[in-house]
């Protein structure tokens, strides 16, 4: 398989998978929207990771492929491919991007997907879609400008250039560089941490801060109103509050 989920201490990989450089192709782009819909259904996974590997993280799409399409197949086939990526973006549990060296194009975009981005400090990242004479196709536009800000984004996407993790970094583009051979041993500590904390409300925060970033404030504060208000009938504000009343704060054990 191209791209595989395995799952230990509640956490879910989601692996790529096809040397040498993981390019996504359609397999993979439909793979990818599959396993992120299991990771969503499964009660065991309750934190994920996307990882490509300890060479590379994803060095985008796979340009032959796409080279023998014309309009009328990449107007259906946009679509799916945004679908693709939009499934993992909504993959309503903590994600992290375990991002070891390149990240180009729809890999840059994938790891955009993620909440968490942890770079290996060999790791390069960027958005090439213009040298193709093309834009990013796969949320990049959306995704990058709504993280780094749109001057930075369009910096990125004009030129092409390729970001050293240190410069992604100082950008905004990665969360945290480590040592290449750490990337994915502390994605996976970031990720096994949140897993132990309450599902629902993890939840809730992921989609308060993702709908409002798509909306008016208004809205937004809308949003997180009805989620603070809905987990006041979940077991785990039960046995948060009731830890923190008799134990103090951080001790509560959620299941």
């Amino acid at each position: 398989m191209t791209v595989t989920l395995e799952v230990r201490d509640n956490v879910g990989t989601i692996r790529l998978d096809r040397p040498p450089m993981n390019a996504l192709d359609v397999a993979v782009q439909d793979r990818l929207r599959e396993l992120a819909e299991e990771a969503t259904r499964r009660e065991d996974v309750r934190a994920v990771i996307l990882y490509g590997g300890e060479k590379v993280f994803a060095a985008g799409a796979d340009i032959k492929e796409m080279q023998a399409m014309d309009h009328t197949a990449m107007v259906v086939r946009s679509k799916a491919l945004q679908d693709s990526f939009t499934a993992v973006a909504r993959i309503p549990k903590p994600v992290v991007a375990a991002v070891t060296g390149y990240a180009l194009g729809g890999g840059c975009e994938l790891a955009l997907c993620a909440d968490f981005r942890i770079a290996a400090d060999n790791a390069k990242l960027g958005q090439p879609e213009i040298l193709l004479g093309l834009i990013p196709g796969a949320g990049g536009t959306q995704r990058l400008a709504r993280l780094i800000g749109p001057s930075r984004a369009k910096d990125l996407i004009f030129t092409g250039r390729m970001v050293k993790a240190e410069e992604a970094l100082t950008l905004g583009l990665v969360d945290r560089v480590v040592p290449a051979a750490e990337v994915y041993e502390q994605a996976h500590a970031w990720a096994a941490k949140l897993a132990k904390g309450p599902t629902l409300a993890l939840r809730a925060a992921k989609e308060s801060v993702d709908a409002g970033l798509e909306t008016d404030i208004d809205t937004g504060l809308t949003v997180e109103r009805n989620w603070f208000a809905g987990l006041f009938a979940t077991e785990d504000r039960e046995r948060g509050m009731r830890s923190f009343v008799e134990e103090g704060p951080g001790k509560a054990q959620f299941l």
